[in-house]
């Protein structure tokens, strides 16, 4: 990938079963570790604005499950779930994805944190069984999902700076 603009999310179908995402956030490593591992500031940006998410569990360390459930506001919930394969902070989270919306369809994904300094640059690789897996995802929705949660998270990382 190339250099990525703060604030801009890339998202880039790479060989045929993977999708390759980065984005560079304003805020130093540990904060957005912690973000991506604290189930309170969770529920604060995962998932499009118009969703409440609700953390059913999350047990954040290597061999752990989570659970993450959006709440849509026509009343339909939807669900995220996975096992958490390896978690190295503040530098690393290996971890399988599976969307109720393709269920059995499960990613591993692996997503680093890039000490900038002052900044953060998350990059994560989501490989799939299939090509079709991988296509079904990005088809669903997934990149402007994506998208709006990590400019949620921008602004829950701006106001924790502020702290």
């Amino acid at each position: 990938m190339s250099e990525t603009a703060k604030g801009k999310t890339e998202v880039q179908k790479a060989g045929d079963r993977e999708i390759h995402i980065e984005r560079v956030f304003d805020a130093p490593r540990e904060l957005v570790f912690k973000a991506f591992t604290d189930p309170e500031l969770i529920t604060e940006w995962w998932g499009p604005r118009d969703t409440d998410t609700t953390v059913d569990k999350m047990d954040c360390r290597t061999g752990g499950d989570w659970r993450f459930v959006h709440s849509n506001s026509d009343g339909s919930e939807t669900a995220f779930r996975g096992t958490f394969r390896e978690v190295t902070p503040p530098e690393r989270i290996a971890w399988t994805f599976e969307w109720d919306g393709m269920p059995g369809y499960v990613s591993v994904d692996i997503t680093e944190f890039e000490d900038l300094g002052d900044q953060t640059r998350v990059t994560t690789r989501s490989l799939f069984f299939l090509p079709e897996e991988r296509d079904g995802m990005l088809d669903a929705g997934m990149e402007s999902g994506l998208t709006e949660s990590y400019d949620r998270l921008d602004e829950v990382l701006g106001r924790l700076a502020a702290q």
